[in-house]
């Protein structure tokens, strides 16, 4: 039987970070979705953006949802061994962000993301 050698060293291709980003994405679809989070819609941004390849944009009911949704996907990303590079807007609760790295997440009031229109933003490079 042959031995296996455990000291190689570990490269990371693309292929590998892009299936760790699709695990990323799914999982914080996954945990707003345990909140009923409304209207989530997932924009790559990988070609637009320097500092993440996915935004997961979501709405809220009033701002203890938006609140509530933040926080759940805050802690369920530390239960999973990933602590959050920054949360944003947990204080007015009209728009929180919670930034995971390779996917940011904005949890907006209806209102606030009308305002904002984030996907019409992202979904037109010049705009």
């Amino acid at each position: 039987m042959d031995e296996i050698e455990y000291n190689a060293p570990l490269i990371l291709t693309s292929e590998v970070i892009r299936v760790q980003s699709t695990e990323l994405k799914d999982f914080v679809v996954d945990k707003i979705e345990d909140l009923k989070a409304k209207n989530i819609v997932v924009l790559d941004v990988k070609n637009q953006s320097t500092i993440t390849d996915t935004m997961v944009i979501c709405t809220g009911t009033s701002k203890t949802h938006v609140r509530s949704i933040g926080e759940h996907l805050v802690v369920e990303a530390k239960k999973a061994g990933m602590q959050p590079l920054g949360v944003e807007g947990r204080d007015s609760s009209e728009w929180v962000l919670v930034d995971l790295g390779e996917v940011i997440v904005h949890v907006m009031q209806e209102q606030t993301r009308e305002y904002y229109d984030l996907e019409k933003l992202w979904a037109n490079p010049n705009a």
